[in-house]
């Protein structure tokens, strides 16, 4: 059977999650008209919000997969960590914006303007929490899985909407119970949560774009098959970089300098081939051999 590639992958997630926002979006908007939810109200504008990140998903996993050409000729993957910067910007100004309605509330705020919310509002709420946290799981899964920081950010982006349909549920139980300054609460501890997902991938995308190294669990892994191939006689340096969703590893070793090109040669090949067969992650493995002489 044939491994879906990592664009399939995306393609089929941000699809799924299109469908999902877009049905949830008119329940929770259908909600808040008829059980007088202001919260719901929101909560719906929020959840359509994440249709138009999932589509900006869609086309970072597009161009980031396009083969190399004479002018991007180590591939477009990189393009995949702006993509995520954009959805981090989107995520962090979605929770300041929550974050800043909770407060003016807080400060303006009065009960005597408000009407109760129904029932059908709070089980609404609490039917989205539940899907969008799904929905979270679904998607990070999938990020984990092909190593996708954009797809990532739309994870985090469900979460968020999960947050706030927390905040909803909250607000309107505590107004059905007498206590409506709960949601505008609720709201300004949300905005704090979600800032911080942002923060994270903001930082994750940025990381990759300047070519850090990989993690050390996996660099060491590299060196210790490095160090134990035949005819490996020391492992001179290893230098790794992010670029996007890939890494590139450029390798010394020091092998017999009186033995044949075509084995040094050989020696090289194999280990070019084990790093990038063992990591999939690794788009190319450069190996430069050193000659050592016994003295």
């Amino acid at each position: 059977m044939e491994v879906p590639t990592q664009k399939q992958i995306t393609m089929k997630v941000s699809t799924v999650s299109i469908i999902i926002n877009i049905v949830l979006s008119l329940f929770k908007l259908l909600a808040g008209i008829f059980a007088n939810s202001g919260a719901m109200i929101s909560d719906a504008i929020h959840s359509a919000s994440d249709v138009l990140s999932t589509f900006i998903v869609m086309i970072g996993a597009h161009i980031s997969n396009k083969d190399s050409d004479p002018e991007h000729q180590y591939g477009h993957e990189r393009l995949e960590c702006v993509v995520s910067i954009i959805l981090a910007i989107i995520l962090c100004a979605t929770g300041i914006g929550i974050g800043l309605n909770g407060i003016h509330k807080v400060i303006y705020f009065n009960s005597a303007h408000l009407k109760t919310p129904g029932i059908l509002a709070l089980i609404v709420a609490l039917f989205s929490i539940f899907i969008k946290e799904w929905m979270y799981h679904y998607t990070k899964g999938a990020a984990k899985k092909i190593n996708s920081g954009s797809l990532l950010a739309d994870a985090w982006h469900h979460r968020s909407d999960a947050f706030s349909s927390i905040g909803s549920f909250i607000g309107i139980f505590g107004a059905r119970l007498g206590f409506p300054v709960l949601d505008p609460i609720a709201s300004v501890i949300i905005c704090l949560l979600i800032v911080k997902a942002a923060y994270d991938i903001l930082k994750d995308a940025v990381s990759k774009l300047v070519d850090h190294s990989c993690d050390p669990t996996t660099l060491l892994r590299m060196k210790e098959i490095v160090e134990n191939q035949d005819g490996v006689l020391s492992l001179d340096e290893i230098k790794t970089r992010l670029f996007g969703s890939k890494i590139y590893v450029d390798i010394e070793i020091g092998a017999d300098g009186n033995q044949s090109l075509h084995h040094a040669h050989a020696i090289a090949e194999n280990i070019h081939l084990l790093i990038e067969n063992k990591f999939p992650a690794v788009k190319h493995c450069m190996v430069h051999v050193n000659p050592k002489y016994g003295e």
